[in-house]
């Protein structure tokens, strides 16, 4: 298996000791996990995971305090507190771990270890996504106080398709008792399991060396991770940092959308600016019909987009070519153009609505329902998206060319707090 010392081109998942929860010492493993922290819908879902359980994750990724410093300060506190309770304890020997996620018709395993952190330029890791650079400030603290990697990040790999290497070592090892099993509120099953053996980590190595991945879910962690390492004067633990990597040719994917808060645009004012630029129709019914008629417009050539906040929705699809032409760079390959979060943020949000992409003006949601509420609830808009392709999304990554950020949601996520990498104990 490859070692943090020894350079090596692709792929190098290196065995860490993961910090995990005692089971005993927590109400159950399931309480004190949560979603990824740029997941969680705050502030409900964040006070709804606080109150899960004293212990979970939440208190470490998302900590709540008056400034930056003090939820950073407070996250470490907290980590070094539980660690001394016996609440985290770690593995006794190094592993990679076999991942499993099972729900909603979805069967997803995958391995997670301490990736090598490589140079953008070597392209062995292939972003399709811009960074806000705040984010990645606020991460890299975080991390940095906490000496932690709390959340693995999520990438994805394309094997030969075949039972061998490391998918025979996955294959194997799910037939055997796992470390820890749960089913989180969410209806997913997750099951955990260490891969210790040498000569599994051998093969596990040798089939990943010639591999790159994909970052279907992490692009400020990744550029916090890679942060951090330029920080460091010499090799280390900051060398490698914590991913789920999944072989998307026997595991494929979902990809679904990220939908966009506009907190200061009022609906009725969104509607007016459009004017000429885009068709603007009213859809009859609840949210699943606006949603079906979204994916129906997507289906033809040209963008399209739902927006709500009065109670009702608005599909707006069949954009003026002309304002296109003129507005969206030509520097760019077609299918960079093309993409619904290219149109939004170079037509829409630029130049028609005039928003500016910080965070006081623009919130990034997952979860439709939760986009339009807080739209209506606070007067704004939420403008709904139709997810990308997986193989647009490949296909610009592979050629360096990055999409708007937020572009695309890919899952399922891994659960966070099911395994930490504590950088003390590499």
């Amino acid at each position: 298996m490859s070692t943090p010392g020894h350079a090596r081109q692709g792929l190098r998942l290196a065995p860490f000791r993961g910090l995990r929860y005692v089971p005993e010492r927590v109400g159950s493993l399931a309480a004190v996990t949560s979603p990824p922290y740029d997941v969680v819908v705050r502030p409900d879902g964040l006070r709804h995971l606080e109150t899960a359980d004293p212990y979970n994750i939440v208190r470490l990724i998302l900590p709540q305090a008056a400034t930056a410093a003090e939820r950073h300060r407070q996250a470490a506190e907290t980590l070094r507190r539980w660690q001394a309770e016996g609440v985290l304890a770690p593995d006794e020997r190094p592993a990679l771990y076999v991942y499993e996620q099972r729900g909603g018709g979805i069967l997803q395993r995958g391995l997670i270890g301490a990736l090598r952190v490589s140079p953008r330029e070597e392209g062995v890791v292939l972003p399709h996504e811009d960074v806000m650079p705040h984010i990645v400030e606020d991460r890299a603290a975080l991390m940095r106080d906490t000496g932690a990697n709390l959340e693995p990040l999520l990438f994805a790999y394309r094997g030969d398709g075949t039972s061998s290497g490391a998918a025979a070592v996955v294959d194997r090892v799910t037939g055997r008792e796992p470390l820890l099993s749960t089913t989180t509120e969410d209806g997913y099953a997750h099951r955990l399991w260490a891969v210790t053996d040498p000569a599994d980590l051998d093969r596990i190595g040798e089939d990943l060396a010639g591999q790159r991945a994909l970052i279907a879910d992490g692009h400020h962690r990744w550029a916090t991770y890679q942060r951090l390492r330029a920080e460091q004067p010499g090799p280390g633990p900051w060398d490698f940092g914590l991913v789920l990597l999944v072989d998307t040719a026997r595991y494929p994917l979902r990809v679904r959308a990220i939908h966009r808060l506009l907190h200061r645009l009022p609906l009725a004012d969104a509607l007016a600016a459009v004017g000429d630029a885009f068709r603007v129709r009213a859809v009859d019914g609840p949210l699943e019909t606006a949603l079906d008629a979204l994916a129906k417009a997507s289906e033809s050539p040209g963008n399209a987009f739902v927006l709500a906040g009065d109670g009702g929705f608005h599909l707006l699809d069949r954009p003026d070519p002309a304002l296109l032409e003129r507005l969206l760079p030509q520097d760019r390959p077609r299918a960079w153009r093309g993409l619904d979060p290219t149109v939004l943020h170079s037509v829409l949000l630029e130049h028609i609505w005039r928003v500016p992409d910080d965070p006081e003006h623009i919130g990034y949601i997952h979860d439709t329902e939760a986009a339009v509420q807080q739209a209506e609830r606070h007067g704004g808009t939420a403008v709904l998206m139709h997810p990308v392709s997986e193989d647009v999304v490949r296909e610009l990554a592979e050629q360096g060319v990055t999409m708007p950020r937020k572009s695309t949601s890919f899952g399922p996520k891994p659960a966070t707090g099911l395994v930490l990498r504590s950088l003390a104990l590499n």
